[in-house]
């Protein structure tokens, strides 16, 4: 998902189509170990439904990993075809020929932006991200959102290199920060051109996040918090970091539930979206394995939202 305050209108990315927006990234719907288009375009109007103008699939809390490039072509056309709102495409690999054949096939589906991970496993050096990051954006003139995340991806984005490429590459506008290092995203943000965005790929920093200057969140248990993170939000254009702090307090345990050794993302995800109501299915091997005891702890968390509340008084005819 993405969420971005009100009043983020950097010329770079409003000019490409994205403007003032609140997106959500996607998970994939298996139905026998194949694409569900059925329940994936449910689950689409799902999001629609709640003030959501902008979705993002065929990220890696979509299984990219386990996707091959024609299923995520697949996934990116089904949403642009179902949507009259902007698609940012996950196109990311970790060889650089390949993200290039997905920015591509993005592109060619018709993709407003596409978000590119860092290489992972291979551990390119900081000129080899340059060049990759570079190559990728050269292949296409849809705006690029870079995506680092160290500790899934073995390799940080240095602040030197965001730098450069956000300098020096038009068409790379936006961060989507899961580094983990506030201090040293209020250093990237105070060099960085005016127009570029940072946006929280890490749910817990959100909030002290934006208050140094990013524009939104890129999150994983905004799937069930949709309604909240939009408030807080809200709040933080506000200039109300009091009501900010309670809905952010309030959310805790949605953080903690949405990825743990024992159930990484999107395996809670996904259980949490079977249990508000969507079929969308165990994840692809590897990422298939249920704990026993995750329905039980997504009903309690669940139970503490808006929605979960919302379910609960539609239930009990109140």
């Amino acid at each position: 998902f993405f969420f971005q305050a009100e009043d983020g209108k950097p010329d770079s990315v409003a000019s490409r189509g994205l403007g003032d927006v609140y997106k959500r990234q996607l998970i994939t719907p298996f139905k026998d170990n194949n694409l569900d288009e059925e329940n994936y375009i449910k689950l689409i109007n799902f999001h629609l439904e709640n003030n959501t103008n902008g979705l993002v699939p065929a990220g890696t809390t979509g299984e990219s990993p386990t996707l091959t490039h024609d299923e995520q072509a697949e996934l990116i056309a089904t949403v642009v075809n179902a949507v009259d709102a902007p698609v940012i495409a996950g196109a990311g690999s970790n060889d650089t020929s390949a993200a290039i054949e997905l920015t591509q096939k993005a592109d060619q589906a018709g993709a407003s932006a596409i978000l590119s991970v860092t290489p992972y496993y291979n551990r390119p050096s900081q000129a080899g991200l340059m060049d990759h990051f570079r190559a990728i954006a050269g292949a296409t003139e849809l705006p690029i959102v870079l995506y680092d995340i160290p500790a899934r991806s073995g390799r940080k984005i240095e602040t030197e290199t965001l730098l450069e490429l956000a300098h020096n590459v038009d068409n790379i506008v936006a961060l989507k920060d899961a580094a983990g290092d506030p201090s040293e995203t209020a250093y990237f943000l105070s060099e960085a051109p005016k127009e570029f965005e940072v946006y929280s790929g890490d749910d817990s920093l959100t909030l002290p996040l934006m208050a140094i200057g990013a524009v939104g969140v890129v999150g994983v248990a905004t799937h069930w918090t949709g309604s909240e993170h939009q408030k807080m939000m809200l709040a933080i254009e506000n200039g109300n970091l009091e009501e900010a702090g309670r809905i952010n307090a309030n959310l805790q345990n949605s953080f903690l539930y949405e990825s743990s050794l024992e159930a990484p993302n999107p395996i809670p995800a996904k259980v949490m979206m079977e249990l508000i109501g969507f079929q969308v299915g165990k994840g692809r091997p590897p990422m298939h394995s249920v704990p026993p005891n995750l329905r039980d702890l997504a009903a309690k968390v669940l139970a503490e939202t808006e929605i979960g509340k919302s379910i609960e008084s539609d239930r009990s005819g109140d």
